[in-house]
């Protein structure tokens, strides 16, 4: 599996009891804060059809919740061979339901139709800053780890990702920041170098939705484009929506070009 992420940069995991158990925790805990009408308020998007979640499930730095075991599995061990133990962030918890995509409050049309056509394709961490928008890196994570909670079909809204799409991103992101110590990348504009390379991505890499029941789980890597298929016809998933837990540590030494260094 460690392969197969630094290849085509993404991985799918089989069950496991142990996951499966954690996620039907998380899955708990996720519908109360779900609930919520603050967190509803602050993330309900796309006309009442996703639920965005950013920190909404507050499990602690190794992801136990409430008095609950630690998140293990083999996808996490993977992840930690490859980044080491990095602490876990309070994870995301994204809920798609049918009618997804519509547009997002401030949204344009360009934006929308990029949404509806290229799933809003994107690599993490490139924030659009300032008015005018320009992508630079303010956010360096070590790797993308989904952990499904709700028995959703295939073509609930899944995650996809363009297979071998990170290669594409890290020759470009290293033409623009490889002269440039990594304490400073973040004051690098890469919006034009990211938009060629997401051009060349769709015009040459495989898009390959990936699904898993709970106790599955999938890896994708930090530099690979990745988005949200719209919610296909007849597709099933409980009233509760597509729901998935997501966690992104980030490299904690930003003086370190492991962002780019490390497979």
């Amino acid at each position: 599996m460690v392969e197969a992420l630094r290849d085509k940069g993404w991985a799918c995991f089989a069950t496991e009891p142990a996951v499966r158990d954690w996620a039907a925790r998380a899955r708990l805990v996720a519908l109360a804060r779900i609930a919520d009408p603050q967190e509803r308020a602050e993330w309900l998007q796309c006309e009442r059809t996703w639920f965005v979640g950013v920190d909404t499930l507050p499990n602690d730095p190794e992801g136990r919740l409430d008095a609950g075991e630690p998140l293990t599995g083999a996808a996490f061990e993977a992840a930690s061979t490859l980044y080491d133990r990095l602490p876990l962030h309070r994870g995301q918890v994204s809920v798609v339901y049918p009618g997804y995509p519509r547009p997002r409050a401030g949204e344009g049309e360009a934006a929308f139709r990029y949404r509806q056509r290229r799933d809003a394709a994107h690599v993490d961490g490139l924030l659009a800053v300032g008015e005018t928008r320009r992508r630079m890196l303010r956010e360096r994570h070590a790797y993308i780890l989904g952990l499904p909670l709700s028995e959703a079909g295939p073509g609930a809204s899944p995650l996809v990702v363009w297979e071998g799409s990170h290669h594409i991103m890290r020759r470009a992101f290293d033409a623009a920041l490889g002269g440039v110590a990594p304490q400073h990348w973040g004051e690098v504009d890469l919006t034009e170098i990211y938009q060629a390379a997401r051009r060349e991505v769709f015009e040459t890499c495989r898009r390959v939705p990936l699904h898993a029941p709970p106790g599955g789980a999938y890896m994708v890597h930090r530099l690979a484009l990745h988005g949200v298929a719209p919610w296909g016809p007849g597709a099933e998933a409980p009233r509760e929506g597509r729901m998935v837990a997501y966690f992104r540590p980030q490299f904690e030494d930003w003086s370190d070009d492991a962002w780019l260094r490390l497979p």
